[in-house]
């Protein structure tokens, strides 16, 4: 049984429909004008507040048109495949990373003042917590907010932060505390913060992700922007993690399809020795591997994908997923790239914009190692 249908109803399979279409009209044509420019509009962000796709999981007081974490799942998937890894990863970084901050950990002013102008696609919102010497090992965070009368003096550094260059605003995690991960509270700095500054980042994929490395330079941040308890960041961090980790499977599964769909296409087309490639039986069978796999990621994703919805704890599903489904988007973009021969390791071919991103998936969100570490405690080992 196809588990898509057990988990989505008529009113979501109608909404996916619509967000497709919206996609292949407006996103997909402009990606490779928007690739060479490392960059896409930021009226994009408007466009998808227009539409509704940024207050999926919010309340109607909010300007949102949920709670529905179906809904928003189907978004990500859709825009996983819309040609552009950093496209999804922009939109991405604002709408699961840094507004979901703000609700799920904010006050109600906090709320009115950026999680609303945040759904309407007024503000852009990015997440700092990796820094150059702290990536999955959260708690070993240097960046410090030390208290000073009405404010934190915010010092330090974060490194590969998408939207880090172009967000209005950024949750912050920084140390407030002790060592380890009881010292750590998130802070929601704003742009224009004297002391602040960025350095977007060249990276192999994700072009148009603005990841930036992000400097604090005695940033002083009103005592107000503290998001959540005091030196309770490391827990907030970890609840919004399922989440995080979950958007990128979703991502990843649909991203493969992609991948696959097109690879299949162009091994129709394209013969040799007289004949389509695809007519080669080590292509027809390395095919059947990957869409079996890619079903059964799918599966894990969305079993994934039902517990979260139902409010369940998924840590141990969410990290197989995780791991899973990127893994897997990397390897079905090699195997494309690969497919296409020659012109696959040509800049014209999209084929190399998939094999790109797809890199980052095993490692952005916590490493596929840590995923194993994860699920291996899950089983007391």
């Amino acid at each position: 049984m196809d588990a898509r249908w057990e988990l989505f109803t008529e009113d979501h399979v109608a909404f996916r429909d619509s967000v497709r279409q919206f996609i292949r009209k407006e996103i997909a044509p402009n990606v490779e004008e928007w690739e060479r420019a490392h960059d896409f509009p930021r009226d994009l962000y408007l466009r998808f507040g227009e539409l509704g796709l940024l207050g999926l999981k919010y309340e109607e007081r909010y300007g949102g048109t949920g709670p529905d974490l179906i809904a928003d799942a189907i978004v990500n998937e859709e825009l996983a495949q819309c040609g552009a890894g950093g496209v999804a990863a922009g939109i991405g970084g604002h709408k699961d990373l840094g507004s979901y901050y703000i609700y799920r950990f904010g006050t109600e002013d906090q709320r009115q003042r950026w999680l609303v102008p945040s759904i309407r696609g007024e503000m852009i919102g990015a997440l700092g917590v990796t820094e150059p010497g702290a990536g999955s090992d959260v708690a070993s965070i240097q960046t410090k907010a030390v208290r000073d009368g009405d404010h934190y003096v915010l010092t330090g550094q974060k490194a590969f932060i998408t939207n880090g260059s172009k967000a209005d605003y950024v949750v912050v995690a920084a140390r407030t505390g002790g060592e380890g991960y009881g010292g750590i509270s998130l802070l929601v700095l704003e742009k224009d913060t004297p002391g602040f500054t960025t350095n977007r980042m060249r990276t192999v994929g994700w072009w148009t992700s603005h990841t930036a490395e992000l400097f604090f330079d005695d940033c002083r941040v009103p005592v107000e922007n503290l998001l959540g308890p005091e030196n309770e960041g490391f827990i907030c961090i970890m609840k919004n993690f399922q989440w995080e980790r979950l958007v990128m499977a979703l991502a990843g599964v649909a991203a493969a399809q992609k991948t696959l769909e097109s690879a299949i296409a162009y091994a129709k087309d394209r013969e040799a020795f007289g004949r389509p490639v695809a007519k080669f039986q080590v292509w027809r069978h390395r095919f059947a591997d990957l869409e079996t796999e890619i079903a059964a990621a799918r599966a894990l994703t969305h079993h994934a994908l039902r517990k979260l919805a139902a409010g369940e704890d998924a840590l141990r599903e969410v990290s197989m997923a995780k791991w899973f489904a990127t893994e897997l988007d990397w390897k079905v973009a090699d195997e494309a790239l690969q497919v296409h021969g020659g012109y696959g390791y040509m800049m014209e071919f999209p084929v190399q914009r998939a094999w790109r991103d797809a890199r980052l998936g095993p490692i952005g969100g916590g490493t596929t190692e840590i995923m194993k570490e994860i699920i291996a405690k899950t089983y007391g080992l």
